[in-house]
């Protein structure tokens, strides 16, 4: 579908639909949304601070979350109509779009602006660089996916070659990462939160470096719905980018304290100093962006590391996959 023609069905269903306007207990009015995430991690705290700041029910959308753990995973839901809505890295929209899909996925708004990941050691080492990892075996993340590919691509601004100079075990599920880790598989091990923080806290490892920081600004997350799906329900796509935005807006506007007595519900495994504590290392990475606009230098530049990492068979175009009308209109 191209841009243009999304933005003429978006123009002409805004154009007669009527303001989505329902009253937080009248859960009769509201619209249920399946959302599958890709992991469920303090580095989405905007999302988290929307659901239970009730942002989303002030838009007329009952929001059902669902972990996906993979972005290949969540896209299967999404393709298979189990959910409405996916959050992950928007490679994955690229190759459904390059694989042939016809009812294929379009980004609508992009979350954060750094990796959320970071390198976890089982020894601590003060003085840590990236030579360090000659020779190491590390557990890292799926083939093709972005948590790898941003790996491999801060190996190469170092000079290591990812193939000949360690060893990269990519057989482990994405959720079972630091438990494999834990159990004594592997000498580093690439996670987010909270399992980094976790791994210390258990005296299991160490984190040594941040992928955020290392690899500068990526795109690194983004949300994204079928083209069939955007023509049907923009009402609700403007009403979900709009809670999006509200979170947005809390968590460059507060303290990381008051972020994160927000979302502790959202993660009732960790304490509020752990939580406090995992919130600050994302603001002081500049993980969060400040609109939802997924910029066209971003998704090149996303691009450029698919095609750095051999994932890329063409270049998809930005205009097919990405529509920032949602973004743009969000209500602040």
């Amino acid at each position: 579908m191209h841009k243009s023609t999304v933005a003429t069905f978006l123009a002409i269903s805004l154009a007669v639909a009527a303001p989505v306007t329902v009253c937080a207990g009248d859960s009769q009015s509201l619209e249920t949304v399946t959302l599958n995430e890709v992991a469920h991690s303090i580095f989405y705290a905007p999302q988290y601070v929307a659901i239970e700041n009730g942002y989303f029910t002030e838009e007329g959308i009952s929001l059902d979350l669902v972990t996906g753990f993979g972005a290949d995973k969540v896209m299967t839901a999404v393709l298979s109509g189990d959910a409405q809505i996916g959050f992950m890295g928007s490679e994955a929209t690229i190759y459904a779009y390059n694989e042939g899909a016809t009812d294929y996925v379009i980004n609508f708004a992009q979350l954060t602006q750094r990796a959320g990941n970071f390198l976890v050691a089982r020894e601590e080492i003060p003085n840590f660089h990236w030579k360090d990892l000659k020779g190491a075996t590390v557990i890292g993340g799926r083939k093709g996916g972005m948590p790898e590919m941003v790996f491999e691509y801060i190996l190469k601004q170092h000079d290591i070659d990812p193939i000949l100079d360690l060893t990269i075990d990519q057989s482990i599920d994405f959720g079972s990462t630091a438990a494999a880790f834990s159990g004594g598989q592997g000498d580093f091990t690439v996670e987010f939160e909270p399992s980094a923080t976790a791994l210390e806290q258990e005296g299991a490892g160490y984190v040594v470096a941040s992928l955020g920081v290392d690899s500068g600004y990526v795109p690194y997350t983004s949300y994204s719905a079928k083209s069939s799906y955007l023509a049907d329900h923009p009402e609700i796509i403007q009403g979900f980018t709009n809670a999006l935005q509200k979170g947005m807006d809390y968590v460059n506007t507060h303290t990381p304290e008051d972020i994160a007595a927000v979302i502790a519900p959202q993660f009732p495994e960790n304490d509020l100093e752990t939580i406090t504590k995992i919130v600050k290392r994302y603001a002081d990475q500049d993980t969060w962006k400040e609109n939802l606009i997924f910029e066209k230098s971003s998704f090149e530049l996303l691009q450029d590391i698919l095609d750095s990492a051999g994932e890329l068979s063409i270049r998809a175009p930005y205009e097919e996959l990405v529509i920032t009308d949602y973004a743009q209109n969000a209500v602040r």
